[in-house]
């Protein structure tokens, strides 16, 4: 039986074909008709004439079309898949350039920090308005498959507001296997892992290659140069915290205080190109690669051939859900006691097994209580993130950025308030939940300039301090 797959986002050309491409050659999913859905004429045209292309050329009872009506792509989907990107490229230059004003450094932007944060405020009243779609108009437990950024503060909000089932996916966890099969000269598919966390902080808790422990060689292996070199930020977390994770250097250096807080830091740990660590890599590459696609003809700019399927778990899902097949992914959902050493209803990465009766995360215990803490961190962030967005309150937008580990080892607090400010103004076009509503004027008194001593009464403490320091003084004298 045909299924409807609604995808949100359609536009994007380059990673909505990937996922159509892993849909079509998977037998049971051969015949799915695609709803592709943007708000872009012009790029959802190009998009619709590439599938159809493909369609054709691989020869596939599908059918694709495309509208730029969010409810008839979603009436009547089994599926809905969501890629979107709030703003665009402009949005995203803000998101990157005006922390960097403030000396906030940020590779990827898209997770955490300034950069996060805000792509939260455009993603999560979007992502609310499609679960709330899908409950009116998508086929009666109809699965969400959500890939847009701040993946956690994305799925966080849709756990306090929605009932649809939903996954939020990436592929660190795939990619990140690929690299501890190339170190420890195994395959990848050879590999048992026990694996948890929260997005972009997915710690391996086990590691082995048939009964055999893969933690010693890795460990070993971190303490040479050349393996160092590479992962220096993920390799220093390994060697503090004991278990290695899920994020490269780039990512994970924006989501603690230690690493992009001080030039020589930066330049010490994050002196790799591109994604090893550079500032704004990947926004620098976003629109390198959508300047390429923005006037290219799909018909005409590559092979449409269908050999194979990528890394995403999308397709998979999909055909474990399909065909009863189990399928078993590291996937994002609400935590309901799934790890049991961080909050109710915060968002966290589990394996998750996929079959015909839906999702079904699994419960994997406690964290290490150092791992468990370090998530923490991030999770404050991204519930503040997720407050701001729903509540439409522009005051948690400085509250999460005052909890952002990075913004916080850089900014004071009033330079943070500034900075969210700056970016409000220049974002709001983008944000109605804060239409009408502005943050608190920046405190007008000026430091040291305005702090002059006055007749006033002291706190006892303060006074306290002052005649200890008056005695040690007579002491000294």
């Amino acid at each position: 039986m045909s299924r409807k797959i609604a995808m949100i986002g359609a536009g994007s050309v380059v990673f909505c074909k990937t996922l159509m491409s892993d849909i079509l050659a998977t037998p049971a999913l051969a015949d799915s008709e695609f709803a592709l859905m943007s708000p872009t004429e012009s790029k959802l045209r190009r998009m619709e004439a590439f599938a159809n292309r493909m369609i054709a050329d691989n020869n596939l009872p599908a059918k694709a079309w495309a509208t730029t009506s969010r409810e008839d792509a979603i009436r009547d989907a089994d599926f809905v898949v969501v890629m979107i990107q709030v703003g665009g490229f402009h949005a995203y230059g803000v998101d990157y350039e005006i922390p960097l004003k403030y000396g906030v450094d940020q590779c990827i932007g898209d997770t955490l920090g300034p950069g996060g944060v805000f792509r939260g405020q455009r993603h999560i009243p979007v992502l609310v308005d499609i679960a709330k779609d899908m409950e009116r108009l998508a086929k009666p437990g109809a699965v969400m498959l959500q890939y847009a950024n701040p993946m956690a503060a994305n799925c966080l909000a849709l756990g306090r507001v929605s009932n649809v089932p939903f996954v939020g996916l990436c592929h660190g966890v795939q990619t990140t296997l690929d690299l501890v099969a190339g170190y420890c000269n195994v395959p990848k598919a050879e590999i048992d892992f026990t694996c948890g966390g929260i997005n972009h902080m997915d710690w391996f808790l086990t590691l082995s290659h048939k009964g055999r422990d893969l933690y010693p060689e890795l460990r070993d292996m971190f303490e040479r140069p050349e393996y160092y070199k590479n992962e220096k930020v993920r390799g220093e977390v390994f060697r503090q915290f004991g278990y290695f994770m899920t994020e490269s250097t780039g990512h994970l250096s924006e989501y603690v205080p230690w690493f992009r807080h001080r030039k020589d830091a930066l330049a010490l740990y994050c002196d790799e190109p591109a994604f090893g660590g550079e500032s704004g890599a990947y926004y620098k590459w976003g629109k390198a690669m959508a300047e390429k696609y923005e006037k290219v003809d799909p018909l005409q700019f590559e092979s449409t051939a269908i050999d194979g399927r990528s890394v995403e778990y999308c397709s998979y899902i999909l055909e474990g859900i399909v065909t009863g097949n189990p399928f078993k992914f590291m996937g994002n959902v609400r935590n309901d006691g799934y790890i049991s050493n961080l909050p109710q209803g915060c968002c966290v990465e589990v394996p998750t097994i996929a079959d015909a009766n839906g999702l079904h995360p699994q419960a994997i215990g406690n964290l290490p209580p150092q791992c468990a803490a370090l998530c923490q961190t991030n999770i404050n962030v991204q519930s503040l993130c997720a407050d701001a967005a729903l509540s439409g309150d522009p005051e948690h937008l400085v509250h999460a950025l005052a909890l952002d580990p990075l913004t916080a080892a850089v900014c004071t607090l009033r330079e943070i308030r500034e900075m969210t400010q700056e970016m409000l103004t220049e974002l709001r076009p983008y944000l109605p939940q804060f239409e009408g509503k502005s943050l608190k004027q920046t405190p007008t008194i000026s430091i040291p300039a305005d702090c002059v001593a006055v007749d006033v009464p002291l706190d006892p403490a303060l006074a306290i301090g002052k005649r200890f320091g008056t005695l040690i003084e007579q002491k000294v004298d």
